[in-house]
């Protein structure tokens, strides 16, 4: 089973209907579901000391979803980038070796807390380019998809 664990609640319908399209996609391969915690409200005027305590106050509500058996792969700027097929491979190996449940966590327009970070087993930068975090979203759920037709040989994967 695979959880999209996600900061904030999607407001723009063709947000809702990307996710809805793809997690219909995924189904016949995988459970998969999306949980959504509230966001903070992080004003521009806000400090640097109050920015660090809407991560810390998101992280928290993020860690409470998680339990302690659940593999995390963590949604980072600073984490390590991989192709469709290393990503493809990783997810094999992650259910050959019985991760049975699989989270992927997106935190905040913010970032995240220093205690996420110390629970992910993997931190994945998605890209180089930077998305607004909800949209982050949808390109987790492509390239789950993606990673699901490339190991059931199927075609999609270009």
């Amino acid at each position: 089973m695979i959880r999209i664990i996600s900061c904030g609640r999607l407001k723009e319908k063709w947000m809702r209907e990307g996710i809805a399209e793809y997690m219909k996609r995924i189904m016949p391969y995988e459970k998969i579901e999306m949980v959504e915690v509230d966001d903070e409200p992080a004003p521009q005027t806000n400090s640097d000391a109050e920015n660090q305590q809407v991560k810390k106050i998101e992280g928290e509500r993020l860690l409470r979803q998680i339990k302690p058996q659940e593999y995390v792969i963590l949604l980072d700027l600073a984490g390590k980038e991989m192709d469709s097929i290393a990503f493809s491979g990783m997810l094999s190996d992650l259910h050959a070796h019985g991760c049975s449940r699989i989270d992927f966590v997106i935190g905040g327009s913010l970032g995240v807390s220093p205690d996420l970070i110390h629970r992910a087993d993997y931190r994945w930068k998605l890209s180089v380019n930077t998305f607004p975090h909800t949209l982050c979203r949808i390109l987790v759920l492509e390239q789950i998809y993606r990673a699901h037709r490339i190991l059931a040989h199927e075609p999609y994967h270009k």
